[in-house]
């Protein structure tokens, strides 16, 4: 047995008025093309409909039948408001909602800018002194406490 689903989106109509339009053809259809079982499900943004044959061939006699063709070419948003696959659909999803994942590349946020490194700079008899990077000597001396320096 296979499942197939037939997703329908919420357009500028609602997706379950379709349903209820096309919902007689489309069972009457399957059923008399060999489907064994058929349900359909409904949710905030639309409808879907699975059903189930015991073969591919059967599917897809189905699936070119002129009430059928009719019916998904009737549905509410016909730009993306329909998807057809294979497998159970719809309400065999997750039970949470989908968390938003960070975006990559140009829609990242910036990191900080490095501050600015510091460092301590000895300086016998007063005690050590904090320096910023943009402070610092190109070199430091330092001479130890009553020795003369060389010059």
């Amino acid at each position: 047995m296979e499942w197939w689903s037939i997703e329908v989106f919420n357009g500028k109509v609602s997706a379950a008025r379709w349903r209820d339009a096309h919902s007689s053809s489309l069972i009457e259809s399957a059923i008399a093309n060999g489907a064994v079982d058929w349900v359909w499900h409904e949710h905030r943004w639309g409808v879907v409909l699975e059903v189930a044959f015991t073969d591919q061939r059967q599917w897809e006699v189905f699936r070119e039948l002129p009430s059928v063709v009719a019916a998904l070419d009737a549905v509410p948003d016909r730009l993306n408001g329909l998807l057809v696959y294979r497998g159970r659909g719809g309400g065999a999803g997750v039970p949470a909602p989908r968390r938003p994942r960070p975006h990559a590349g140009a829609g990242a946020v910036a990191l900080p800018e490095p501050e600015a490194e510091s460092y301590v700079e000895p300086s016998y008899g007063m005690g050590p002194r904090l320096v910023g990077a943009d402070q610092a000597p190109d070199r430091l001396t330092a001479t130890a406490p009553g020795r003369q320096e060389a010059g």
